[in-house]
């Protein structure tokens, strides 16, 4: 019974585990999403002022304010970059946490997996014994039964 327990504390263990590694996987995945609507945020915004310099085109603009426009643009367009180096990492991390989220699944399958083989030797260790007994008593009884009560044979 002790190994029965072992494997059963091995697979509380596999659980929690397994349920960290989702944990953390529905974390990458969360900061995922925010990363990718900061991106999102970015990229709107340089497509609005890029369509509102779009309709000032025809306009005669001061060289200073076209090279801040440029400037600016400029910026933006890094920020979108870094950012979208930050979507990449997460997304990176979210492949690692899907990966140990698998292993953590298929070592609980394979202590399940175990636990369950065992149940059933020791399922069928107890019926053998079970059997063994009933052969004894029958045994004997067939035996007190062939001797007769007063220890003759009959």
């Amino acid at each position: 019974m002790s190994v029965l327990k072992a494997l059963m504390v091995a697979v509380s263990v596999a659980e929690r585990k397994r349920d960290e590694v989702r944990q953390v996987l529905q974390n990458a995945q969360a900061a995922c999403q925010a990363a990718q609507g900061q991106l999102s945020q970015l990229e709107g915004y340089a497509e609005e002022i890029q369509e509102r310099w779009g309709a000032k085109e025809g306009a005669s603009l001061k060289p200073e304010v076209m090279y801040h426009h440029h400037q600016f643009m400029g910026r933006l367009g890094h920020a979108a970059g870094l950012q979208s180096g930050v979507v990449a990492d997460h997304l990176q991390r979210i492949e690692a946490a899907s990966r140990q989220v698998l292993a953590a699944e298929l070592r609980l399958a394979s202590l399940r997996k175990v636990l369950a083989a065992r149940r059933k030797e020791i399922e069928l260790q107890q019926a053998r014994r079970d059997q063994k007994q009933t052969d004894e008593r029958a045994a004997i009884k067939y035996h007190s039964n062939a001797i007769g009560p007063l220890g003759q044979e009959g």
